[in-house]
């Protein structure tokens, strides 16, 4: 698991490996420089031509350190500092003088010509890194404004110049193709409205102090597959379908079955011990038909769910896909919530409940898993990423529920406070009936015994890990919901081998 810092908390720990290990703050920017052109020459072939656009503070010493290890490495580079109201750095100045006399470097005082950098193949961003505080004007605007009109590949050094690392930002950003970040992920990395921003980011390793890091408190998590492969119950020789729970699925109806079968065949793929699916009568052949692994409990309507559900005899009980919003179900929702049984929430059940505001009657304990629609249904609409994370976290405690909100990096609130990240899945999942499967995971994740924070960490994550797989091996156009079923037992061998 990675821990995500704020900028002061990054800015410690480089104090801290610097006072420590102990390293001069001019090596550690080698180091870290040294990084980054690993990755580059990886990427990128020497006759590429390399434009380097440095401010004059430490981001910009790690772009004159990054231009004159390629120009070292036969790649013509040119260098441009930008000269604004930034005083020069220590490392900066010591930079530039060894550079001198080596690279082509140009000072930017004023520029309005958007053509600045016409003949670069490619230009490198080190104009500011995590420290930015306010919008950028004056020169820097201008500066970044020559390089989002270019047509060359953009690449930031840490961080998109313009960008705020803790908050939402305002005004003119660079536009990276990529984002190489040093050592750790930044939080505005995992939020859509940055993404035109960021592009695809990658974390290298500068070998920043690992007791620093273990020590230093943080909310923010990005999940990674060790942190996951800890997680996951070993299984015992002597165990039975009775060790691994019985299942509860209230899904599906008049035209709907399909959201539980999915949800139902997820569910057994995750481990269940036992699942018992209740359905509408118009249901009960589909679902004995396709998931004939589980057992039927049929509802006394033909359409929708519409009795009460004795939660008890139950391990865990997963409710939402594919219900419908009818009279009828919204009170046998509302007297099965009454039983204060812990839940995974999804689809209408969601939408229930924001609907007739019934959020105090959620059962502590909970999993909500929302899409960004149904969330803003819950809680209102939210400024930008930044404020629905507060929102997110507010609700996860007044709950005292788990609440995963999906999207592309998957967010999942504890009522702690804490916040994990999800470091799986791709646009191909992007489908129907994709969230009634994670719905399935979920719920056979509880049932096994896995604490509501546990299962929400561990089946978020193995449900992008199996789209990933899928998305491999059938591409991402074509990728759906029931492949996700498919890939999920190597997605699980994957953890536990």
């Amino acid at each position: 698991m990675l821990k995500i810092l704020t900028a002061s908390q990054t800015k410690e720990l480089d104090a801290y490996t610097i006072t420590h290990e102990p390293i001069s703050s001019i090596d550690l920017m080698e180091r870290a420089s040294e990084a980054f052109v690993n990755w580059f020459t990886r990427e990128f072939s020497a006759p590429r031509k390399i434009g380097v656009i440095c401010g004059t503070g430490n981001n910009g010493g790690d772009g004159l350190a990054i231009a004159r290890l390629l120009s070292e490495l036969n790649y013509p580079v040119k260098v441009w500092i930008v000269r604004g109201s930034v005083p020069t750095s220590t490392d900066f100045a010591i930079n530039l003088d060894r550079v001198k006399g080596r690279l082509e470097v140009y000072d930017i005082v004023s520029t309005s010509d958007q053509g600045l950098f016409a003949d670069r193949d490619i230009l490198i961003d080190a104009i500011f890194g995590s420290g930015l505080k306010r919008p950028l004007e004056g020169i820097y605007e201008q500066a970044v404004n020559c390089i989002n009109k270019s047509k060359s590949i953009k690449i930031a050094v840490d961080l998109p110049s313009g960008l705020m690392t803790d908050q939402a930002s305002v005004g003119k950003v660079v536009e990276a193709d990529y984002t190489i970040s040093f050592q750790l992920p930044k939080l505005a990395f995992l939020f859509p409205e940055n993404s035109r921003y960021v592009g695809d980011w990658r974390i290298v390793e500068i070998g920043l102090s690992k007791a620093f890091m273990k020590e230093i408190q943080t909310s923010y998590f990005y999940i990674n597959k060790s942190s996951i492969k800890s997680r996951v119950f070993k299984r015992s020789k002597f165990d039975h379908k009775g060790t691994y729970g019985h299942a509860l699925l209230i899904a599906g109806s008049y035209g709907k079955m399909g959201a539980c079968v999915l949800s139902a065949g997820a569910c057994l793929r995750a481990g269940v011990g036992l699942l018992t699916v209740h359905v509408p009568k118009s249901g009960y052949g589909i679902i004995q038909t396709s998931v004939p692994e589980a057992m039927a409990s049929v509802d006394q309507h033909d359409h929708y769910f519409s009795e009460n559900v004795q939660a008890n005899s139950f391990s865990a009980i997963g409710i939402g896909p594919g219900i419908g919003q009818s009279d009828e179900t919204v009170k046998a929702l509302i007297e099965l919530l009454k039983q204060r049984t812990p839940l995974v929430l999804d689809a209408d059940a969601l939408n229930i409940i924001s609907l007739y505001k019934s959020i105090d009657l959620i059962p502590a304990g909970s999993i909500l898993t929302p899409h960004p629609k149904e969330f803003e249904r819950l809680v209102g609409s939210s400024q930008n990423d930044f404020d629905r994370l507060v929102k997110q976290k507010k609700l996860a405690a007044d709950s005292k529920s788990v609440v995963v909100l999906k999207g592309a990096h998957s967010s999942i609130a504890t009522p702690d406070g804490s916040v994990y990240f999800n470091s799986t899945g791709n646009p191909g999942m992007a489908t129907g009936g994709s969230g009634d499967v994670l719905t399935g995971i979920l719920t056979g994740l509880l049932a096994q015994g896995y604490t509501a924070i546990d299962a929400a960490i561990i089946g978020v994550y193995l449900h992008g890990y199996a789209g990933d797989m899928a998305a491999r091996e059938k591409g991402q156009h074509s990728l759906v919901a029931s492949d996700l079923i498919d890939f999920l037992p190597s997605a699980f061998k994957s953890l536990t081998i």
